[in-house]
């Protein structure tokens, strides 16, 4: 015979309710939980710097004012030839560079760069060529008086041309009076169409021209070679 056995209702003990100090304790971070908020604080930071400083001057807030600055002159390559060399072990395989560099406002100037690679040469030429600036005496855009100049095999023909002629020219001529600010030219060369030979007698015939007051023709010029 089984007997039932009721246990009588124990009402289930209450837990004490919190103090404001220990819930304020509970929800405070921990020393932990404050180094990792830092670190993340500092690192959000420094992007923050970084985006601004490439937004306001390129990268980690380097300045783009070198880069936007304009040139003081420009240049143009006129021509590039291989040439050679025989030495005592061979031949010397190296490119020869010419130059025209000019602001357009009357000073032009033409260098000559040798070396095994173009990018050295082009260097050479721009450095050489900035040695050798001469100014050209512009009237209206155009040059003062006709002149006829004769340099080695070539012969050159320049006119003076009304506004809004333009450059009528080719080879080295066009590209030298563009650059030295010419804005209308009738010009024509003969005998030669080697560019260097007619950049050397361009160069030569803008010194050429009468000033006021002057009776006698400049020294014409002569080019080095950057070697």
């Amino acid at each position: 015979m089984e007997l039932e056995t009721t246990s009588p209702d124990v009402a289930p003990a209450e837990t004490p309710a919190p103090t404001p100090e220990a819930a304020a304790a509970s929800t405070a971070p921990t020393a932990s939980q404050k180094r990792g908020e830092n670190a993340r604080g500092t690192r959000g930071g420094r992007r923050n710097d970084e985006r601004g400083g490439e937004r306001h001057g390129g990268k980690k807030g380097r300045s783009r004012r070198g880069e936007t600055e304009e040139k003081e002159f420009q240049e143009t390559v006129l021509d590039v030839a291989r040439v050679t060399r025989v030495v005592k072990g061979g031949r010397r395989l190296r490119f020869r560079v010419t130059v025209i560099i000019g602001n357009l406002k009357g000073r032009v100037g033409m260098g000559i760069g040798k070396s095994v690679e173009v990018a050295v040469a082009v260097k050479k030429a721009v450095a050489e060529a900035k040695k050798n600036l001469i100014n050209i005496p512009l009237v209206n855009g155009t040059i003062p008086h006709e002149i006829t100049w004769k340099h080695k095999s070539a012969r050159l023909l320049l006119m003076p041309a009304r506004p809004g002629t333009g450059i009528i020219a080719g080879g080295a001529v066009r590209k030298i009076a563009a650059l030295g600010g010419i804005q209308d030219l009738l010009g024509k060369s003969y005998g030669t169409n080697n560019p260097l030979v007619n950049a050397q007698a361009m160069m030569q015939a803008l010194q050429g021209f009468y000033t006021k007051g002057e009776n006698i023709i400049p020294e014409r010029l002569t080019v080095a070679v950057a070697e």
